[in-house]
């Protein structure tokens, strides 16, 4: 099969690799042509663990290509999926502009039948457009060429995505014929050798489940961190709390940990992208609207326990910040708590210090020279009046506890993850606080 993949962003970039991977030919197309120049020679755009090496090998095994032409790559392909940014506007709407462009390029240069496929996530009605995109394209061609337009949502996490794609849970796939599914299956054959199911649906179902379902996490995570809010006021302990409805199997043990709320490119732009969809058909989702709120708010409370701590008065002190990435093993900073904290600690007269193991180029974006970047955890808390953790990465679950109390000007810690055990914290001698405890 020939495949071209419009994009070569975190969506775009896995997606073609991993087809690539098991013997399909595949194009990834860009307009940005120094990406292009850069995955080329094997510079990649973002972090993902364990891509680098499939993007070299299927390169060099000429499986997998970049280009800048879509108009060249089209020509010939069974499938296009368009996998471009679909930026929130001002109102919480996904701005299609791109997805348009692309899909009207594709219309201005296809050939033969080909299946063009929206793998970004885009609300419901999103292919029709696509559709007449393309189909107006061709009507001023004065052509008739068949097409069929389809809707494959992704369902990726960030820092775990190769291997999400390679053994997906399900793959969710909207078709409005026979011959387009069958496209789709033949795609997506080798990754159902080993059980993994693909579901056929109608292209708006698709369309609703992949927001459905990041609206659900997102749901999730604020629901405990609002539970972990009153556990705080009432004097329980919301870790006891999360194992005690974790073991439920109606509910699960996933996405129900306290923290410090949720960040990344997909829950909050595709919460607001719900809810202005909703409401633009005269339906309020009021759950989801407190969804969100509940997790602004949460972005600050770790904030909040420091500025109390120090009585208000933070001028003059200095912060060590571990981690700044939305979450572990990812460079991402989009929408990341770590942002909305070290802002107001600056805005209080404060000064910090950070290290994250791969964002801190990403955060210069955000935060500038604002701040210290340190070159490793240990250095970041140097004199330090507190230690407050934000991104759990696995190298701060067992830090050296003895050089954190020598290099701060006091034992004080304050964990946004609950990475550390309050008990052991307290026989090590350290003022501890995390999300969901009373201090």
């Amino acid at each position: 099969m020939k495949i071209v993949i419009v994009g070569t962003g975190y969506v775009g970039l896995v997606t073609g690799t991993c087809l690539s991977e098991v013997g399909i030919d595949v194009t990834c197309v860009d307009v940005d042509v120094k990406k292009i120049e850069n995955l080329k020679q094997g510079i990649l755009p973002i972090y993902e663990p364990g891509l680098d090496k499939l993007v070299h090998r299927n390169y060099e095994k000429n499986r997998l290509q970049f280009s800048t032409n879509l108009g060249e790559a089209i020509k010939g392909a069974d499938a296009a999926f368009i996998a471009v940014g679909t930026p929130p506007g001002e109102d919480g709407s996904a701005d299609l502009k791109y997805v348009l462009t692309v899909a009207r390029e594709i219309g201005e240069n296809m050939n033969d039948y080909g299946v063009i496929i929206t793998k970004s996530t885009v609300p419901v009605g999103t292919a029709a457009k696509v559709k007449k995109e393309i189909k107006d394209a061709l009507d001023r061609r004065g052509v008739s060429i068949d097409f069929d337009v389809a809707s494959n949502p992704e369902f990726l996490k960030e820092g775990a995505a190769v291997n999400d794609f390679m053994k997906p849970d399900r793959i969710v796939v909207g078709v409005e014929s026979e011959r387009a599914r069958k496209v789709l299956e033949k795609l997506y054959h080798p990754f159902t050798l080993n059980g993994h199911p693909v579901i056929f649906m109608d292209i708006p179902s698709a369309e609703m489940t992949k927001y459905a379902a990041n609206a659900m996490l997102a749901t999730k995570i604020s629901f405990m961190n609002d539970v972990a809010n009153l556990c705080e006021i009432m004097g329980a302990d919301v870790n006891l709390v999360r194992r005690g409805i974790g073991s439920d199997p109606r509910i699960g043990n996933k996405f129900i940990y306290p923290g410090i709320g949720y960040g990344g490119s997909c829950f909050p732009k595709d919460v607001k992208a719900l809810v202005r969809t909703a409401r633009e058909n005269g339906y309020e989702m009021r759950i989801l609207q407190s969804v969100e709120e509940v997790n602004e708010d949460q972005k600050s409370v770790l904030f909040q326990k420091v500025l109390k701590r120090f009585n208000g008065d933070l001028k003059g002190k200095h912060f060590a910040v571990w981690g700044l990435s939305f979450k572990p093993n990812t460079d991402d900073m989009r929408e990341a708590p770590s942002v909305v904290i070290i802002e107001k600690l600056l805005a209080e007269g404060a000064t910090v210090s950070a290290y994250d193991p791969v964002a801190m180029e990403e955060a210069k974006h955000d935060l500038g020279d604002r701040i210290t970047y340190a070159e490793n955890e240990y250095e970041a808390i140097k004199g330090a009046d507190a230690l407050l953790v934000v991104t759990e990465w696995s190298e701060f679950r067992v830090p050296d506890f003895e050089e954190i109390k020598d290099s701060l000007n006091s034992p004080l810690i304050f964990d946004g993850r609950n990475i550390f055990e309050i008990s052991r914290m307290a026989e090590l001698g350290f003022e501890y606080h995390c999300i969901g405890v009373k201090s």
